[in-house]
């Protein structure tokens, strides 16, 4: 079924949206909330946990690309998902990850305003416009999706150091792109 047959199906708050989007986009939820969980309980709740997350948010939202709608809700309900279950245990993938770009992201918790957040968003589009497609792909990769380094190598045909030395350098030219578009870091 067509997202947009699926988006009218949400405001016309027919049920079969719900199986719908199961049927199309259920694995890919169920990959993004694994990436971050390694638990497929876990990523199973949360994959349900978007489609009412969805079911709620439309109407008033009507998503023109409704996989990325959903892969938002999915991969931030899974972080919080993460966050409050390991809490106390600052372990695993997510971490690491999270770690790799600290130096990169200015502090979310800093409170910055409205316009901040804007800007970031838009020099985060800009910077990503920028690079090369394969590039931008492996960046997405580990960085939206939390893929491993050795699945993106797998995927892209290349090695192992081959994409953490791309990660790497992409991530330096990442920090010196926000310092040029003068966000502080």
């Amino acid at each position: 079924m067509e997202d947009q047959k699926i988006v009218e199906l949400y405001w016309e708050r027919s049920e079969a949206a719900i199986s719908e989007t199961q049927k199309k986009y259920g694995r890919y939820c169920h990959y993004i909330a694994y990436q971050i969980l390694y638990s497929d309980r876990d990523a199973e709740e949360c994959v349900n946990d978007t489609y009412i997350k969805a079911w709620n948010a439309m109407p008033p939202h009507k998503p023109q690309l409704l996989s990325v709608f959903l892969g938002k809700i999915t991969r931030n309900t899974a972080l919080d998902r993460y966050a409050y279950t390991k809490a106390k245990k600052r372990t695993g993938q997510v971490v690491s990850i999270l770690d790799e770009m600290e130096l990169c992201i200015p502090d979310q918790k800093t409170g910055g305003s409205l316009a901040d957040e804007l800007a970031l968003k838009e020099a985060i589009n800009g910077f990503l416009r920028s690079l090369p497609t394969q590039t931008r792909k492996i960046f997405v990769r580990r960085y939206w999706y939390m893929s491993p380094v050795k699945e993106i190598a797998r995927d892209f045909g290349l090695t192992v150091s081959n994409v953490k030395v791309t990660l790497l350098r992409t991530r330096n030219r990442f920090k010196e792109y926000l310092e040029q578009e003068g966000i502080e870091i």
